[in-house]
Formats: structure tokens, sequence, C-alpha cells
């Protein structure tokens, strides 16, 4: 018989594919040998094949917040005895946004076709990824569907939250970069022209600031048709590098070395695993199920790589602290409280609390961090300014000494 695989690979992206085996377990054990992670197996159909062949576009990845609205919405409805797929339609109807409307839409539509949600989800890779999945799944197994799905949500807000955080903290230094960047472009292509034609009425000699200055922006005007091209090409050859397979392993292992924002992306990526562990482990999936589907969730590839690794020691019968332990990724007492955890069979509960317990320091740095950055920019817009309006007035102090010193005595 022909099977339907809809699996996940190493890296988090969606796959699928039509496999001939004797039974739906056989085709999944396959690809699982191949290193996927298998979210849903059925029985491939004419149309299904011809779906599966087909190159669908590429679809933009719903935001952490669109997720948590829809499991908060579901798991109230749900626990209010509203049926799954009224449910469903329900929040299709009321949402704004066409890409969640469609993808729930979709969802709806399998749903009442008989499929199950969690399934049904995993067909929506752009908006639910494994880690949605598997906790909708374990709902519908232990028959606690709303509790579930307002664990979901509640993980989906944690996300947001940190993400919005960030964003934030980065706004008003990304701000003064900008209005810093503005305000020496017009003085080089305004100001400075209109000095240059004074000092050469003075014909004296200029300092060497004033003269750099002054050959910086006749540069700078003469070539502009090609300068400014070239900056914008390397901007994007630049981003378009960092997004390849190279420039990504670059950038995950330089951020990681910055003084006070590798500290930083290193708390936030054990929180990140730490919340995520713990809310799979409490909603009783297995351990080799819940690493594979927090490895797909992290978008650090040293830290993919620390749970994989993890993965191994892990089967061969190791603990997860000593398995996650001896790497500079994960503080030692992350991995203590892990061991506490393991002793005591409340491995799940003490993740989230060093999960709560990150985040909070998060919280505090960033809004630390934010408040010192501002002030070095602040103060080093004024010094790049002060020194342009410096050299620019500074042959003319020199023209006046000269001057007074050059008079006929009173």
């Amino acid at each position: 018989m022909r099977i339907r695989c809809t699996a996940y690979s190493k890296s988090g992206e969606s796959v699928v594919e039509i496999i001939e085996a004797a039974s739906a377990d056989d085709a999944a054990e396959r690809l699982r040998k191949r290193g996927l992670f298998v979210v849903s197996t059925e029985e491939a159909s004419g149309d299904a094949e011809r779906a599966s062949g087909a190159k669908p576009g590429k679809k933009r990845r719903s935001s952490p917040k669109q997720v948590a609205v829809f499991a908060r919405e579901m798991s109230v409805l749900v626990s209010t005895g509203t049926p799954v797929v009224e449910a469903l339609h329900a929040i299709e109807r009321q949402s704004t946004n066409e890409g969640v409307k469609a993808a729930i839409g979709a969802v709806s539509a399998k749903v009442e076709e008989g499929m199950p949600l969690s399934e049904a989800m995993g067909e929506q890779p752009q908006m639910f990824d494994a880690v949605s999945r598997s906790l909708v799944a374990a709902g519908e197994s232990s028959g606690q569907l709303d509790k579930m799905l307002e664990r979901l949500a509640s993980l989906a807000r944690r996300q947001a939250a940190a993400q919005s955080a960030i964003a934030g903290a980065m706004v008003y230094p990304a701000l003064l970069i900008c209005i810093a960047a503005i305000v020496l472009g017009l003085m080089v292509a305004f100001v400075l022209p209109r000095f240059g034609g004074l000092f050469e009425t003075l014909d004296t000699p200029l300092p060497p600031t004033t003269d750099i200055l002054m050959t910086l922006s006749d540069i700078l005007r003469s070539y502009w048709w090609g300068i400014v091209p070239a900056a914008v090409a390397s901007v994007v050859g630049f981003v378009w590098w960092l997004r390849s397979e190279g420039g990504a392993a670059f950038r995950d292992g330089m951020v990681l070395k910055l003084p006070k924002i590798g500290v930083l992306v290193r708390s936030f990526a054990t929180a990140r695993i730490a919340r995520l562990l713990g809310v799979l482990l409490e909603s009783r999936v297995p351990l080799m199920e819940a690493l594979p589907l927090t490895r797909a969730a992290m978008s650090n590839r040293n830290y993919t790589a620390l749970i994989e690794r993890a993965e191994e020691l892990v089967t061969k019968g190791e603990s997860v602290s000593s398995a996650l332990g001896g790497s500079d990724l994960i503080a030692p007492s992350v991995c203590e409280a892990i061991r506490n955890g393991e002793q005591s069979g409340k491995l799940g509960a003490v993740l989230l609390n060093v999960a709560d317990y990150l985040d909070e320091e998060n919280e505090t740095v960033i809004k630390s961090l934010s408040s010192l950055i501002e002030p070095v920019i602040m103060i080093v817009l004024g010094l790049i300014v002060g020194f342009v309006a410096v050299s620019m007035f500074l042959p003319l102090f020199d023209l006046t000494a000269t001057a007074g010193g050059g008079g006929p005595p009173v």
C-alpha cells in the first residue's frame, strides 16, 4: 500500500512523502531511520499523490502571537463544550489575517473529513510547528484538549513576549542610529560644501581634520551615483550570505561570542529549551519525542547540535543533565537544577521553574542593556557632530587669531 507521510527534518522543515510499505508503521519507521520526525501517516489516494508531488509556493510563517490567540480561543470554546469543528469555524470567521484565516479553514476542512485536530494542524506547518501539534495530540489522547491548548497558548505568549521585549529594546537605539546617519548625510551634502567656498576665499592652509572632511565631501558628492548602489549591493549581499548555510553558521557562532550580547543569547536559548522540554514533559510527551521537538524549535545551530548530541547520549542511557552538561552553552546551575529534577521525578516542573526564572532575569538584563546603549549612542552621536563642527570652524578661529595677532598695537 502507498502511505502518505508528513514529517519534520532536523532543521524543522516539513517533509511530505509517498512511501510504498506494508503498513503505516513500516513507512514511519523508514523515515525515522533517516532522521525525520513523523507527525502523521495516511493511505495515499490519487489526489493526495498529486498534491504531494506539487510544489506549493512559499508561505509566510505565522507569529507566536497569532498562535497564542488561536490556542487561547480554541481552549475557551472547547472547555465550554463547543465541538472542535464549530470552534474552528467560529475562529475562522472572526480572523482578520488572511493567512491565518486560510490555515484555520484548511484545518477545519480536514477535521470535518474525520482527521484528528493534531494531524490537521500538522498539514499547516507555516502556522503550527511540531511542538504545537504534539501538545494537541497529547490533549486528544488524554481527553484534556482544552488544558493542552491553554498550555500551547501560554507557551506561544511567552515566546511572543520575548520577541516583543527584544524588538522594543532595539527600537530607540535603531532610531538614534538612523537619525545620526541622516544628520551626517545632510552635513556632508549641504553644510560642508558651503564652508568649502568660504575656505577657498581665505586662501590659508586647512587643518588636517578639515581637509579630510572636505575631501570626503567632494568624493561623496562627485561619485554618489556609484557609492550608493555599491553600498546597497553590499548590504544585500551580506544579508544573503548570512542566510546561506556558511553565513548562518558564522552568525550563530559569532553572536555567542559578543560581550554581554552572547550571555543574553545563551540565557534566552536556555530558557526556550527549558520551557519547551518542561511543557512537553508535563504534557506526558515521552522524553525521546520531546528532545527532537525541542531541537526543531531552536534557531541557533549550536544549540541544535547540542540537543542532537543529547538525544544520542540519552538513547544510550545517560541522563539529560549529563547530556546537556559539559558545554558552555548551558549554565552549570541549570544542569544542576535538571539533575535535581531527575532525581526527584519532577523534571518537567523543575524545567518550567528554571524557564520562569531565566525569563525574569532576561527581562531585567534587556532593560539594563537598553538603558546603557541609549546614552552611549547619544554620546557617540554628539562626538561625531562635535568633531565635524569643530573641524569646520577651526580654520575661522585660526584666521581670527592670526588677524588679531598681526594688527597694529593700540
